[in-house]
């Protein structure tokens, strides 16, 4: 059974992000969308509301689950769930780039462990969690790039 893990900060998980989901899980027989609970970036949403976002998001695919991890290296929680592969979306020759270099890492640190590059679809490739939220706190339309729930919550927050 080929398992993967789909690591990010998921701050909050857009329909890029839920594109690159379906497509793994398409391909794997089990996915685990993992949720970083501590990056090192200013987050809108706590760990709490981002997997729920995310669990939200993803429900209607049987073979998704979504948790959170803790600090620690990427690797090592793919090696506890026991994952053949981390999955990472590429949108642009930028986020090609850092992948690269952390899935030369992860390949040095265990090269049991693949790094599985899926190229978001193109009408995603400009969406990233921080242009959603600045989008939608100056007003901004974008319900056709997150889940009905995500905008929702997007929106209580900026009118809080």
């Amino acid at each position: 059974m080929a398992k993967a893990i789909y690591p990010g900060s998921f701050d909050p998980i857009t329909n890029g992000h839920i594109d690159v989901a379906v497509r793994a899980a398409a391909v794997f027989d089990e996915l685990v969308v993992c949720v970083y609970d501590t990056p090192s970036k200013n987050l809108m949403f706590s760990t709490e509301e981002r997997l729920e976002l995310a669990k939200l998001s993803l429900a209607n695919i049987a073979n998704i689950s979504v948790e959170t991890y803790q600090r620690g290296l990427t690797i090592e929680l793919a090696k506890h769930h026991g994952a053949t592969a981390m999955v990472r979306g590429l949108r642009n020759e930028r986020d090609f780039g850092s992948e690269f270099e952390l899935a030369l890492m992860n390949r040095n640190l265990d090269e049991t462990i693949e790094s599985v590059f899926i190229m978001t679809s193109p009408k995603y490739g400009f969406v990233s969690s921080t242009l959603m939220k600045e989008a939608v706190s100056l007003g901004g339309d974008i319900s056709d790039l997150v889940s009905p729930i995500v905008l929702k919550a997007l929106l209580e927050k900026n009118n809080s």
